[in-house]
């Protein structure tokens, strides 16, 4: 078996010593690495330490002291972006879908198919790594977009609205060549290899700021 420091490393929570050693058992055997807590609190202790790097955690979601939705929110609070599973007993439905709700990658009920639990895990940590990649692609984006001119990000804006050169000299009262110019400026400094990813770009801005 690989080194666990080359495995996935899955943190589990649960305050039922019989599930976290079956957890265990079934993740182990699947190839990850695993760390157990009887409860939140614990679990956010180890993440204090410096080398905690989970890749997914599974919590249940009615846990003594610090709940899974308060486990989840201090996690968000921590700028932590650990993609988290829940598991729930049916009482628990309506607490895990306002899990889900606040950002948690999925919920599955006890009693759960092992298949259905691997899955979930698998897919929350693509999931992350995906979310990962696009979050470093905005920054990336927002930082060119930061270092172009007033002018060059109007022109920028006016392009991502769809105007023609001819439009976007009108509104700004300038040239058409002289939009020409600053539009070139503007695909080279933002790394844009054509106009659709340029429009790309603009749209991820735009949605990005929304968000926050």
């Amino acid at each position: 078996m690989p080194d666990s420091r080359d495995r996935a490393m899955i943190f589990v929570a649960d305050d039922d010593e019989a599930v976290l050693d079956s957890l265990r058992l079934l993740l182990e055997g699947r190839g990850y690495a695993v760390a157990c807590f009887a409860s939140g609190e614990s679990l956010l202790e180890a993440l204090d330490a410096p080398d905690a790097a989970p890749d997914c955690a599974v919590v249940d979601v009615r846990l003594p002291g610090l709940s899974g939705l308060e486990l989840q929110q201090r996690l968000h609070q921590r700028n932590r972006d650990l993609p988290v599973v829940f598991i729930t007993g049916h009482g628990d439905i309506d607490m895990a879908v306002r899990a889900l709700k606040a950002g948690a990658f999925d919920f599955i009920e006890k009693p759960f198919d092992d298949g259905r639990l691997l899955d979930g895990i698998s897919d929350a940590m693509a999931g992350a790594t995906q979310r990962k990649a696009a979050t470093e692609t905005v920054s990336t984006t927002a930082a060119s977009y930061a270092e172009l001119s007033e002018r060059q990000r109007q022109v920028m804006d006016l392009v991502a609205e769809g105007m023609a050169n001819k439009e976007i000299a009108a509104r700004l009262g300038i040239s058409p060549r002289t939009v020409e110019i600053y539009r070139a400026k503007v695909m080279e400094k933002m790394g844009a290899r054509n106009l659709a990813e340029l429009v790309r770009m603009a749209l991820a801005l735009e949605k990005n700021s929304t968000q926050r």
